[in-house]
């Protein structure tokens, strides 16, 4: 995985060099991962605690800048529903990780690990699959990383999309029906992509 990683970042001179802490995947590489690993979850779940808090105690933003002083403020209570929400989810992953329910798991986690035997046929999982179609259809590394950046970019454009000022400026151009067509065409490209990575 360090591996794939690290060459998608060859197009930048020194950059591999200065993350892997050399040329090749080695010792300081794997403990630089490891501690990347460690601490980006508590990073995290820290942005999203701290993002949550700030959008209960401001309340989330007008796109037409209407703002008016007779609201009710539901933070106290909005915080509590989130917070069990979290424990919900929390619930659901920590029964995942330390119990082993295997029908949610991926069916290659059941087979017994053989060091001295290298699996026939290698994916990742199956939303990784239309960024790994990506990467393997298009034989320049700098070019396949960016459509993959590309192809991540179009989700802002969608999100703006369903924006209140764009969505109104959208419908009357095109129609109510044309609004929902680019939504359609990334669903389609993205279920297209999956099966071409499989």
């Amino acid at each position: 995985c360090a591996t794939v990683i690290t060459n998608l970042l060859y197009f930048i001179p020194g950059l591999v060099s200065w993350i892997c802490g050399g040329y090749i995947v080695s010792d300081p590489t794997l403990k630089r991962f490891f501690v990347l690993h460690f601490i980006f979850p508590f990073v995290a779940i820290c942005i999203v605690f701290i993002h949550i808090f700030f959008l209960h105690l401001q309340g989330s933003s007008n796109p037409l800048g209407y703002d008016t002083a007779l609201k009710i403020p539901f933070y106290p209570n909005l915080l509590c529903l989130d917070i069990k929400g979290f424990n919900n989810v929390l619930v659901l992953f920590l029964s995942q990780s330390l119990f082993g329910i295997l029908p949610l798991s991926h069916p290659d986690n059941a087979i017994p690990v053989d060091r001295y035997a290298t699996p026939l046929h290698i994916v990742p999982e199956w939303y990784f699959l239309p960024f790994y179609a990506m990467l393997k259809t298009i034989p320049n590394k700098t070019a396949g990383l960016l459509v993959m950046i590309a192809s991540l970019q179009i989700l802002f454009l969608l999100a703006e999309q369903r924006n209140l000022t764009t969505l109104i400026q959208f419908k009357f151009a095109f129609g109510a029906r044309e609004y929902s067509l680019p939504i359609i065409w990334f669903i389609c490209s993205f279920y297209a992509l999956l099966w071409i990575g499989w």
